[in-house]
Parts: structure tokens; C-alpha cells; sequence
């Protein structure tokens, strides 16, 4: 038997409601110019392996030890789950806003605010975090090109760091402003080269870890989670770890220029998601048995290598090949720079072109179709909080990678339970319904929120993650709590100034009929 979903928004998805309907409507992207592979591509460049491992290994193991594994897969379980829930509301609603279109239409218009602005910290936090990893390993490749080894000190000069990371962000904006084509392009070209040397780095890694003086043999005791000491433990783990996987949600952003976004969107998110998922696994155990877990030279319990895991095992592991390691990762870090500019590009769009935000922002350029001034913004900001970030942090990677945690777990959570609440009238209409609209979104949703609950109370501390506190209040908590407080108070002044939006004029809270037979 087929269903067929009566819907106030049938319409509005298809792009014919009037604006100021209180529905979905274009904004003048381009349709149809990405495919599945596409996505799946622009995905996993987002998610960046190389570099999101190079810069999350060693927190995480530092948190859970030989439990890395499967904090891993327990990590990967809610972001299954959430990546269900986006499928179900793409397929009913497909906007470029997302996490702020859904949350608006299930909760309201001041709680889809609040979910817009996640969205939107979390992306602008990694952006600067992926731009310090790459002037980091652009140093790096310098200096094994050259043979100077003067050269990868550079990266330490903060005024050169800096300046180095404006140009990387300077020329992600310009890829980005260019167009989809132009993205495209680029990014074929960067992460077929990145997993081909994440590949062979597993391979050598596996083939010589019992050479290692450090090396330990494979123990399924590492997918033991009770071996893990207590809940705080996992919970700072599994906020690591969905860093790692943090990402795929991109190739919902791109639904409205996806060909047959309704659909490939979602499997495209659900596809790269499992896809990375199998990476992760294969890397963590091959660099685990190849270092140890020592707390001196290359061991992953060593401090000092922590800021970039593969700086350190790449020459033990790959020998002459090292410098394809510094390259992948330089690759990886500036192809996620350059891809993870649409989302919060798409996010400010949308947000723009509703009324939460400024007309400005809801602008898209003529000649390329792209959401131009949205893009401008979002490098301008990201390169102002990375210049911040490293003068005010000691370890401004750590901070940045824990802090963006707390961003991904509120603003995946809100949508997870979104999609439950948006769906309430037909999640008892079928098994499929019930599992895909209420259970998994409730499971996801919760875990998440639980996550980022016991780390935010966690890294008050002032000695949670880098050490680094303002006022005895760690900088984690500053930067995860402290941004949402600082939303909610410009929410507050939006809502002077645009509000319509906040009077549900240009998007309405409403629910999509009972699913009836057909």
C-alpha cells in the first residue's frame, strides 16, 4: 500500500507559494546542479578525515584511552540517528535553512531562531579551526619541501599565523562565491587525494606497527565501553567524536540545487555518514597499534603532539612518504574550508530571505547563483574568531574542536526532536512512521542534549580542556554557553528590528497532515 502525505507546505516545497505566505519559498538558487556522488563528495570534504582526525585523536584518546573505537561507534549512533530525522524533513520540506526552516516550523519562530543560530556558531568555530589547521601543516609541507626545517616554525609566530589564515579564508570565499561548478572541481581533486593517503598511511601503519617501539597488538577490549571510568568520560569522548563525524549535514544545506533534492539529499547525509564511519574505525585502531599509548614521544597520550597526531607518526609510519601526509592533511583542511562555507552561507540565505536576519543577507549573486553577501559574512567573521581564538587560548585547537561539541550536540538535538514534534499526527500510521519520525529522532535528539548537558556542567572547570579560563571559568564553557547567550540576546534584537519573522508572517509553525492511504 502506498502513503501519500497531505501537507501545508505541499506546495511551498515545489515553489509556488507567494512570498510572506508563511511558507517555504525559492530564493533564487540554482536547481539541479548536484548529483548523489556530488553530494557524497562535497560531504565527506566537509567532514575533512584527514584533517578532523589529525586534530581529534589525541583529546579524544587523551578522555577515554584504549576505549577510542568505540567511542567512535557510540559517537556515530546519534549522528545515524539525526541523519534519519533530516531525511524525513528534507523529504517534506527541503530548504537550505534546515536546522532553522524545521525548528521553525515544529517549535516556533523564536526556538528556530535559537536552532538557525547554532547552526550557523558551529560552522563560523570549525571555519577558523580549519583555516589554523591548514596554515599549521602549509608551514609543515614548506618545510620538508625545502629541507628547512626553520620554515615550519613560522606557523608559531602569531602575527604571520594569522595573516597566513586570512589568506586561506580569503581564497575559500572566492571558490565558494564562484559557484557550485568551481566547488565541484576543487573538491574531486582534494579528497580523492586525501583518502588515497589516509589509505596508504592504514596500510604501512598495519604492515610495521610491531616495528614500533611503542606498538600494542589489537584487543577487542577497545570496543568495551564499560572499561571506560565514568559517564563524564564518555560524554566528553562521544562530544570529541562527533566533531569527527560533524559535517554530512552539508548535503542537506545543498537540497535546493540537488537534483531531486527531496531525496538525494537526505541519502547523500545518511551515505557519507557511514561511509566516514568506516574510515575512522581503520585509522584509529591502525594508528593505536602502530604508537601506543604512551605519554611521551609518539605516544597519543602525549600532550604535545595533540594539536596534530599526523605531524608526529607520519615520517615513523610512511617514511619518504611523510610529506604526502602533510599535504593530504593541508588538502583536507583547506577543501573542508572552502566546502564548509555553503552551510553557513545557505543558513544566513535563508534566514536572510525570511526576515530573521537583515534583507541583505537573503541576496543571491546574479551571475553565480550563490548566496554572495551571506558567503563575504561568514569568512569576515570566522577569520575575526580564529585572530581572537589565538590570542586568548593556549591551545586554541582543543578549545575551538570541544566547544564546537556543545554546538553540534544543541543544534542536532533540537532538530532531531523537531522532526518527532513536526511529525506527532502520523508517527502512529505505520512501523516505518513510528521508528524514522518519532523513535529514532527522540533517541537521537535526547542522547545529544544529555551529551551536551554533562559537558557544558564539565567544562566549567578551569581546567577542562586546554587549561585556559576567563575569570575562573574555563574557556570551553565561555566560548559553547557563552555564544548561545550571546544569540539569544541578539535574537532579542532582531526581534525589534525584523518582526515579522517572530510573528510567524514570513514562516508560519504548522504540521503536516495525517498520513492517509491512497
Amino acid at each position: 500500500m502506498t502513503e501519500t502525505l497531505r501537507t501545508s507546505t505541499s506546495s511551498a516545497g515545489s515553489g509556488k507559494q507567494p512570498p510572506g505566505s508563511g511558507g517555504i519559498t525559492p530564493k533564487g538558487l540554482k536547481g539541479g546542479q548536484l548529483g548523489l556522488l556530488a553530494v557524497v563528495v562535497l560531504g565527506i570534504s566537509t567532514i575533512a578525515p584527514a584533517y578532523t582526525l589529525t586534530s581529534a585523536l589525541g583529546p579524544t584518546v587523551n578522555e577515554v584511552g584504549l576505549q577510542l573505537p568505540v567511542i567512535f561507534l557510540i559517537g556515530f549512533i546519534p549522528m545515524i540517528l539525526v541523519s534519519l530525522a533530516y531525511r524525513e524533513l528534507n523529504a517534506d520540506s527541503p530548504d537550505s535553512g534546515t536546522t532553522f526552516t524545521w525548528v521553525t516550523k515544529a517549535f516556533g519562530p523564536w526556538v528556530g531562531w535559537m536552532g538557525g543560530w547554532g547552526l550557523l556558531a558551529a560552522n563560523i568555530i570549525v571555519l577558523s579551526n580549519l583555516a589554523g589547521v591548514a596554515v599549521d601543516f602549509f608551514y609543515l609541507f614548506l618545510s620538508q619541501l625545502t629541507g628547512n626545517e626553520g620554515l615550519a616554525e613560522l606557523a608559531d609566530n602569531k602575527a604571520l599565523n594569522v595573516l597566513t589564515c586570512f589568506v586561506f579564508v580569503a581564497l575559500a570565499v572566492w571558490v565558494s562565491y564562484r559557484g557550485l561548478h568551481a566547488t565541484k572541481v576543487v573538491q574531486y581533486g582534494l579528497v580523492g587525494f586525501q583518502l588515497l593517503v589516509l589509505g596508504l598511511f592504514v596500510a604501512m601503519a598495519f604492515a610495521n606497527w610491531s616495528a614500533s617501539g611503542t606498538a600494542i597488538p589489537f584487543s577487542w577490549a577497545w570496543f568495551d565501553v564499560t572499561k571506560v571510568e565514568t559517564f563524564s568520560q564518555v560524554a566528553a569522548g562521544i562530544s570529541l567524536s562527533i566533531f569527527v563525524y560533524w559535517g554530512w549535514d552539508v548535503c542537506l544545506t545543498l537540497n535546493e540545487e540537488t537534483a531531486n533534492g527531496r531525496k538525494t539529499a537526505g541519502v547523500a547525509g545518511t551515505l557519507t555518514a557511514v561511509i566516514v564511519l568506516g574510515i575512522y574505525l581503520l585509522v584509529s585502531i591502525a594508528t593505536m597499534m602502530f604508537a601506543g599509548l604512551g605519554d611521551t614521544g609518539n605516544g597519543l597520550n602525549n600532550t604535545e603532539i595533540h594539536e596534530n597526531i599526523f605531524t608526529a607518526l607520519a615520517s615513523p609510519i610512511m617514511g619518504p612518504f611523510a610529506i604526502l601526509m602533510s599535504l593530504a592533511v593541508l588538502s583536507s583542511s583547506a577543501a573542508s574550508l572552502q566546502s564548509t562555507f555553503m552551510s553557513p552561507a545557505r543558513g544566513l540565505l535563508a534566514m536572510g530571505h525570511y526576515g530573521a536576519l537583515p534583507q541583505r543577507f537573503g541576496k543571491v549573486s546574479r551571475k553565480f547563483a550563490t548566496p554572495g553577501f551571506a558567503t563575504i559574512v561568514a569568512g569576515v567573521v570566522s577569520a575575526g574568531f580564529y585572530a581572537v581564538m589565538h590570542v586568548v587560548s593556549e591551545n586554541v585547537l582543543n578549545d575551538t574542536i570541544v566547544s564546537l561539541g556543545l554546538m553540534i550536540c544543541f543544534y542536532y538535538g533540537l532538530t532531531a526532536l523537531a522532526c518527532a514534534w513536526y511529525f506527532r499526527h502520523s508517527v502512529f500510521s505505520s512501523a516505518r512512521n513510528f521508528i524514522l519520525r518519532l523513535l529514532c529522532p527522540v533517541l537521537g535528539g535526547v542522547g545529544l542534549f544529555v551529551v551536551f548537558f554533562q559537558t557544558a556542567v564539565d567544562s566549567m572547570a578551569p581546567e577542562f580542556g586546554s587549561g585556559s579560563e576567563v575569570f575562573g571559568v574555563g574557556l570551553v564553557f565561555i566560548l559553547g554557553v557563552g555564544i548561545l547567550v550571546l544569540g539569544a540576546v541578539f535574537m532579542l534584537v532582531m526581534s525589534r528590528v525584523r518582526p515579522a519573522f517572530f510573528r510567524s508572517e514570513t514562516l508560519r509553525k504548522d504540521t503536516p497532515a495525517l498520513v492517509v492511504p491512497e
